[in-house]
């Protein structure tokens, strides 16, 4: 049957056949977006500061640009976690450490750090720095989006987590809003 012997059938049947409701639970929301776009401005932020060249080019010193004492704490956060980025990947695989419902790492003991007590004290070393990373970064868009306040940091740790939860790979450990943790 043609498309247009089609349409002409289904014209002919009188009423509508068939209520359609769509909802579209893939977007991000609005807050959401707003925590991702602060994030990949300081993303964007952390390459230029790494670029930025100190010499003109008449082969002088240039004067160092003076950057904001809490702007160059969320850079350094920044760069710290992709330094980390390679263990923390490991520790996720291994369920040493899993995504929390707070926006943080939790540490687990598993079959490794049971027996090696450096690699265990390791592991939690970088689970805390990672943490501590994290809040500053979202301290940091907390502080240079005017749409929030501090009172919003509770709620910005929750989206992020959710965020977290959204991006962890298969295998990996995640505590669902509730508390409870799965294996996504």
């Amino acid at each position: 049957m043609t498309g247009a012997m089609l349409v002409l059938v289904l014209a002919g049947c009188g009423g509508k056949l068939v209520d359609i409701n769509v909802t579209i639970v893939d977007q991000k929301t609005a807050l959401e977006n707003q925590i991702l776009g602060s994030f990949e401005e300081l993303s964007n932020e952390v390459l230029l500061l790494a670029s930025v060249r100190s010499i003109d080019e008449e082969g002088k010193l240039k004067p160092v640009t003076e950057i904001p004492k809490g702007k160059l704490r969320a850079l350094r956060a920044m760069q710290r976690q992709e330094f980390n980025r390679d263990d923390i990947q490991e520790f996720k695989q291994t369920l040493c450490a899993g995504e929390g419902n707070d926006g943080t790492l939790k540490f687990f003991d598993n079959a490794r750090t049971k027996t090696d007590a450096k690699f265990k004290e390791f592991a939690e070393a970088i689970i805390a720095e990672e943490n501590e990373d994290r809040l500053i970064i979202l301290q940091r868009i907390v502080a240079t989006n005017e749409n929030f306040t501090e009172q919003d940091l509770l709620k910005i740790r929750k989206i992020s987590a959710s965020l977290n939860r959204d991006n962890a790979k298969p295998g990996e450990k995640i505590q669902q809003e509730n508390g409870d943790w799965s294996t996504r």
